[in-house]
């Protein structure tokens, strides 16, 4: 996955790598070229005293050495360049598809691990990708070029080579092949930590009213611990690595020492090619040290590769039709027809042959006990999910028909745990409608109930909403949330359990200023209190995913045990009669 993923995102800067290529091979090249001119500096111009050719040799180096210095930096500039456009684009794609997932496949993959795949995976692909482009490229030219330029300076002394650099290559391998599935470890242990440290920040209410700090503190040091472990582990081995690879460069340039002396001494060979040949040797074990150092690092990377590819080639179980409906006919209307609903493989279905028809200006209410499926019945208009069975129409076209963006414009859902963006409270309002000038978000407060409170926050519009909402009460959190629907003005407003936050005085005074609102639009609320639905047209109950109730509240009592059941459960007898 790593050599697809590299071919696929890196395959589009081809002109970019053309460059570096060159510049990396000139910048070689030139480095390569040095020790020989020493070579020739110090046999034809230190041993005879020639000190002009010295001068003459010694200006040709430094002019050789600026130029090398040159290429260096513009072949680091397009390594970078080349690395960080691909980390870019990698990101944009995982953002995109992740975005078109359902709720099924963020729930398979899981929150943390999305984030962790997003942002630490795709970062330890990137610099492999930039150590790649900035010493791996360079290094076999080295390899390659220095090994031809040893030869040349003394042949036999050359057959150092052979044994050291399958010695490095050995050494590197064998730690390489230990550390993937270490690495792989190493990432689901990262998952872990973000998953706790998510879900302590999260519920750090809930953790406080139950004084559980210290065994939240202990589960996030055993998770912690685990990945301390890990890395230590992978340390060690990087640790063992890279003292072998010093070993065997020092004792090269100590074996090319001792041969070198003796042929020296032997009129075999010069000094001057005794220390280019030693320069040499140098240049190219540490081209094969960079190497590895390279190499040693894609154990993790492929690991992180293979994770980050599970999140492209996952394909959202909610598909765009071939030819999506763009434009919706009038009027607004929503309706299923035998609606059914299962995940894969499970025992039992979440909804079973649900059917209703709601029109513009009527108002529908679901209740049910606690699992009894109304959540995600709302989720299968606005597909978070889609139905495993029958069909769900919008103004008479199957939602799976539909362009999502044209779906998502007719229907304005204000989810059962609200959710505020980081910003102010016109930038979540606006979210609605980015178009909502301040009268437009001022009215859409104030239907919402919400006008008070935001008026007497500091800066008004402009007061700041932390993330999550985090900073607001729930009731205000509700209330800026369907503020945020009306300024969507959709043809369908989904209210999921919308209203539980609020005391009875300010739920009638909302239900009263929406009606005028809503008067136009079909109108589906999910609601715990019977009061909150009594006057809607049509009351839906569910129980364990099957509809066993339809009809108004006068017509339930007399026909529906379950919603009978739910009623005396909120009021006495003589209040309902």
């Amino acid at each position: 996955m790593l050599t697809r993923l590299v071919r696929t995102y890196l395959g589009r800067y081809r002109r970019l790598l053309l460059v570096l290529l060159a510049l990396q091979f000139v910048q070689a090249m030139g480095t390569l070229f040095l020790p020989a001119l020493n070579a020739e500096i110090i046999n034809k111009g230190v041993l005879t005293g020639d000190t002009d050719y010295i001068w003459q040799l010694g200006g040709v180096m430094l002019a050789i050495t600026l130029v090398q210095v040159a290429f260096a930096i513009g072949a680091t500039y397009c390594g970078a360049k080349a690395a960080m456009s691909f980390g870019r684009d990698v990101r944009r794609d995982l953002f995109h598809n992740v975005t078109d997932f359902s709720a099924r496949e963020v729930g398979e993959l899981g929150a943390p691990s999305l984030i962790t795949r997003i942002t630490n995976d795709v970062t330890q692909v990137q610099m492999l990708v930039l150590m790649g482009c900035t010493l791996l490229v360079a290094a076999p030219i080295t390899i390659v070029g220095g090994t031809i330029l040893a030869i040349n300076e003394d042949g036999p002394l050359s057959l150092i080579l052979l044994v050291a650099i399958p010695i490095l290559l050995l050494s590197v391998g064998v730690v390489a092949f230990r550390m993937h599935p270490v690495f792989t470890l190493m990432q689901t242990r990262i998952d872990r930590v973000n998953q706790i440290l998510r879900e302590q920040i999260t519920g750090i209410r809930v953790v406080r009213a139950f004084v559980r700090e210290p065994d939240e503190s202990a589960r996030f040091g055993f998770a912690n611990g685990e990945l301390t472990h890990t890395a230590l582990r992978t340390g060690r081995m990087m640790a063992f690595m890279f003292p072998t690879v010093m070993l065997t460069v020092n004792l090269s340039s100590a074996a090319a020492v001792w041969f070198g002396a003796d042929r020296i001494a032997s009129g075999e060979m010069q000094v001057g090619s005794l220390v280019a040949f030693l320069s040499y040797l140098i240049q190219i074990l540490m081209a094969v040290m960079m190497g590895t150092f390279v190499v040693s690092m894609a154990p993790r990377a492929a690991v992180c590769a293979a994770r980050i590819g599970e999140v492209l080639n996952t394909r959202s179980s909610v598909v765009t039709a071939a030819e999506p409906v763009t434009g919706l006919p009038r009027p607004a209307s929503l309706e299923l027809r035998g609606a059914g609903f299962s995940f894969p493989g499970a025992e039992k279905a979440v909804l079973t042959d649900i059917s209703f028809r709601v029109e513009a200006g009527e108002t529908l209410a679901i209740i049910g006990s606690t699992g009894s499926g109304k959540s995600a019945l709302l989720s299968l208009v606005v597909r978070l999910f889609d139905v495993t069975a029958g069909q769900v129409l919008v103004n008479g076209v199957d939602v799976r028909d539909i362009d999502p963006d044209t779906l998502h414009r007719a229907v304005g859902f204000v989810p059962q745990k609200p959710f505020l963006f980081s910003g102010t409270v016109a930038s979540n309002v606006r979210f609605g409608d980015p178009d909502a000038d301040d009268e437009a978000v001022w009215h859409a407060l104030e239907v919402a109930q919400a006008r008070d409170f935001v008026a007497a926050m500091p800066g008004g519009l402009d007061a700041r909403i932390s993330q999550g909402g985090g900073n607001v009460s729930g009731g205000q959190r509700q209330r800026l949330a369907i503020a945020r629907a009306l300024a969507h003005r959709p043809e369908i407003y989904l209210f999921d359990d919308s209203f539980s936050a609020l005391d009875l005085a300010t739920d009638a005074r909302l239900r009263a200023a929406l009606a005028p609102e809503v008067v136009d639009a079909v109108n589906v609320i999910v609601a715990q209190r019977v009061s909150t639905i009594l006057e809607a047209d049509q009351i839906l109950v569910l129980e364990e995913g099957r509809e066993v109730g339809l009809g108004t509240h006068r017509e339930l009592l007399d026909t529906c045990p379950t919603y009978v059941e739910i009623v005396e459960s909120q009021f006495i007898a003589e209040e309902v009669a």
